[in-house]
């Protein structure tokens, strides 16, 4: 199989799985469902693009085309989630807020009909300079240790 994509979803899936432990020192719950969600440190997604790119500049040089290709995919990655999606997870945090403030005022004012929202929409979707930069570190290690275990063989 190809070994950059072996150690991009390396990265990727290692920074999944980490979410569940680190969730549990932060909130002292086993929450399992994490390894499946977006959000949340390490940023899998930081890793993954890390990953690859570090295993690639490693294995062809800084000056290799998909190194270029990689580390731009990656930049832009890594920037979506620290903005576009952090900004629409804030964003649904407010229209749940408004949902529940809404809810409240039609039991106060019983002429007032309002239908609650099924679902709440999804709140945890980007991620915190400081999650990226830690799925980033994580994949800079996975690609790292990914081209020197190619190395050894």
């Amino acid at each position: 199989m190809n070994r950059a994509l072996t150690t991009a979803l390396l990265g990727i899936g290692t920074a999944q799985v980490m979410k569940i432990p680190l969730g549990y020192i932060t909130t002292r719950k086993w929450d399992w469902s994490q390894m499946f969600q977006t959000g949340g440190m390490p940023s899998s997604h930081s890793a993954g693009v890390s990953a690859l790119a570090t295993y690639i500049a490693m294995r062809r040089g800084l000056s290799a085309i998909d190194f270029a290709v990689s580390s731009v995919f990656g930049a832009v990655v890594m920037y979506d989630a620290m903005g576009i999606r952090r900004a629409a997870g804030e964003i649904a945090v407010e229209v749940n807020d408004l949902d529940e403030q809404v809810e409240r005022l039609a039991k106060q004012h019983p002429g007032l009909y309002h239908a609650r929202r099924r679902k709440a929409l999804k709140e945890r979707l980007g991620h915190l300079p400081r999650e990226v930069a830690g799925g980033a570190l994580l994949g800079v290690a996975i690609g790292a240790c990914s081209y020197w275990l190619e190395k050894r063989k």
